[in-house]
């Protein structure tokens, strides 16, 4: 799962557990979801007003805990930035049996990758940087062919470097007793960003520079680094500085080394014979500025609106950053933002998993609707209902209701296959 999960793509892509691993049953129970007003009479119709269906979006995130296989899924959708529905259904502690807080945090895995490129587009429309900059004058000796790697191809994973989460380091779910040592210990591993470049340096790349695509974690190490040997502070400081407190988003972190979620969230789990085990704590370093980053589906709304709405890059920065590379094919993905075809019509914005969490955020180009979502994946043995349940979550909350034509399949983006 891990050499999937921080790819950043369709559910099952991100969170499917092996064979092995599937067995024991979900919650029991569906928590009632909770949403910004009554369904009845005035209240409904003020709602279908605004746009917004909320007994479909209810039902949408109801059914990816029944039977979708979560554990717990919350969701919101804005209009302009302004909240006009959100909801949460499942159980935020299996042990306890405590409810989903829809306004609780969770970690967004790949999401963080959308915070970090911002963040290099600011140094670039800064004179700092440039797209075209060689790895090698920007970081000597941090990856092999850095001369003929451009700060550009980082971004929209055209490098060629190889993705460190394909490593073996990486592959413990493949084996039952290296994934218990992991749950007791190895998810408390502090990494540095120079010894996960230094797996994936150990690999070849998978092509020459610019000459493919392919989804790689090792890329946001490597821009990370560039941030702090350009700025003197580190690529979380940049962020926090530069978006979390311009944008006012009190509840969105980028730890280094915090294993906990600070505030109200719920767990994440996998699902094993033995029962479920949590797996809410892990040392983020596994993800650094590729995925290690804490947030709520209100201030992922709050940050996509601002950035596709041209309040954090200049119009012609921000047209870099939607132009996908046409290596890239169906992935459809610019410089850290990917667009994603929806049947109300193409969202932008980034999708993302870490062990036991799931997360996308997503906007259309005049920013009239966002919908962000955090799905903690269960009980994977239904494949197919999980699928279906995935899609309408995303079809309904991107058309803010029912879809108005019947979801295409396979309109979320897929990782490159791993090994």
């Amino acid at each position: 799962m891990v050499a999937l999960a921080l790819a950043g793509a369709g559910l099952v892509g991100v969170t499917a557990p092996t064979a092995g691993a599937l067995g024991a049953t979900g919650p029991s129970g569906v928590a009632t979801v909770t949403a910004t007003g009554t369904q009845d009479g005035a209240d409904a119709g003020r709602d279908a007003r605004r746009g917004v269906d909320a007994r479909a979006l209810d039902a949408a995130v109801r059914g990816m805990v029944d039977p979708g296989g979560a554990s717990a899924t919350l969701a919101r959708v804005s209009e302009r930035g302004r909240t006009v529905w959100k909801g949460a259904a499942g159980t935020a502690d299996l042990a306890t049996g405590a409810p989903v807080n829809p306004d609780g945090l969770f970690r967004i895995g790949s999401v963080t990758k959308t915070f970090v490129s911002t963040v290099v587009l600011q140094l670039v429309a800064e004179g700092r940087l440039r797209l075209d900059d060689p790895v090698e004058k920007l970081l000597p000796g941090a990856v092999p062919n850095g001369r003929n790697i451009t700060l550009r191809q980082l971004l929209n994973h055209t490098s060629g470097l190889f993705n460190y989460t394909e490593d073996d380091l990486f592959g413990y779910e493949e084996d039952p007793v290296r994934l218990q040592e992991w749950l007791e210990t190895g998810r408390f591993t502090r990494y540095t960003p120079q010894q996960l470049i230094a797996v994936a340096n150990a690999h070849p790349p998978y092509f020459e520079p610019g000459q493919g695509a392919h989804y790689s974690n090792t890329n946001y190490l490597v821009v990370g680094q560039i941030v702090e040997r350009v700025t003197g502070h580190s690529w979380q400081q940049e962020v926090d500085r530069r978006i979390v407190r311009r944008l006012g988003l009190t509840r969105t972190f980028m730890p280094d080394h915090s294993t906990t979620i600070p505030g109200p969230h719920a767990h994440g789990y996998y699902d094993l014979p033995a029962g479920p085990a949590d797996v809410t704590e892990v040392d983020p370093s596994m993800a650094g500025a590729a995925g290690a980053g804490i947030s709520t589906t209100a201030d992922l709304t709050t940050f996509v609106t601002a950035l596709i709405g041209g309040r954090l890059l200049p119009r012609p920065l921000l047209a870099e950053m939607m132009a996908v590379t046409p290596q890239s094919g169906e992935d459809a993905y610019g410089l850290g933002l990917q667009r994603v075809s929806t049947p109300c019509g193409p969202v932008w914005g980034h999708a993302g998993g870490i062990p036991g969490y799931n997360t996308f955020v997503y906007t259309d180009s005049d920013t009239r609707r966002q919908f962000a979502a955090s799905v903690n994946a269960f009980d994977m043995s239904n494949l197919p209902a999980t699928n279906a349940a995935f899609q309408t979550l995303l079809d309904t909350g991107a058309c803010g209701g029912p879809p108005p034509t019947a979801p295409a399949p396979a309109t979320t983006p897929a990782p490159a296959p791993a090994g």
